[in-house]
């Protein structure tokens, strides 16, 4: 089965600020193909960021913007299962930055990495991507949006390992989790599924 991993780099705090966008298509065996390109966000980066990210004013000053961007990662998105480490960013850079540019929302599924390797590698020191690429031995330069979406693709790739199957709605049963969606001008989280409680019988 297929899916699309996705990382965006943002200029500044805002979320309608996508500077760079990294995309990797992937199976449960191999990384199928890959997308990266820098994004003009048309104002002005803060320090912090660049900071993190290594990006600034000048090296997007050719870049396409996010509009002119988005029939190419509209493609790579639409009625596609989703997956980001720390997907609520990532998913809230989309709809923020298509609601700045008045664009309609795509319709897909997606899934958090962090929240499925928080359930699956309960005790590692923390769930953070280079934590995880440490933990499974893959390279990351991290802060890199294709560096990023590449092994977010490895981990849920190593989650199907996990579970020997193909199928990401077995591991979600397992799990007790449910995918989130986007739809147009709405979406709805990533859940974990509360398990009922079977009631006690009380004997007098």
């Amino acid at each position: 089965m297929n899916f699309v991993s996705i990382d965006f780099e943002t200029a500044n705090e805002k979320r309608f600020s996508p500077c760079a966008i990294g995309v990797v298509i992937a199976n449960e065996k191999e990384i199928l193909d890959e997308f990266y390109s820098l994004i003009n966000p048309m104002m002005a980066f803060s320090s912090f960021n660049t900071y993190i990210h290594g990006i600034d004013e000048q090296d997007v000053l050719d870049a396409p913007t996010f509009s002119e961007l988005w029939p190419r990662l509209d493609e790579f998105l639409t009625n596609n299962l989703v997956i980001a480490h720390n997907a609520s960013f990532d998913m809230s850079v989309i709809r923020n930055t298509l609601d700045y540019f008045q664009l309609p929302y795509p319709e897909l599924d997606y899934l958090c990495t962090v929240k499925l390797s928080q359930k699956i590698w309960p005790d590692l020191e923390n769930h953070k991507l280079n934590t995880l690429a440490e933990f499974h031995g893959f390279n990351l330069e991290h802060h890199h949006a294709l560096e990023d979406a590449r092994v977010a693709a490895q981990v849920m790739m190593k989650t199907m390992e996990h579970y020997e199957t193909d199928s990401v709605d077995t591991i979600l049963e397992d799990l007790q989790m449910a995918k989130g969606r986007i739809y147009e001008r709405g979406y709805v989280p990533p859940k974990v599924k509360r398990k009922r409680q079977r009631k006690k019988l009380y004997i007098k």
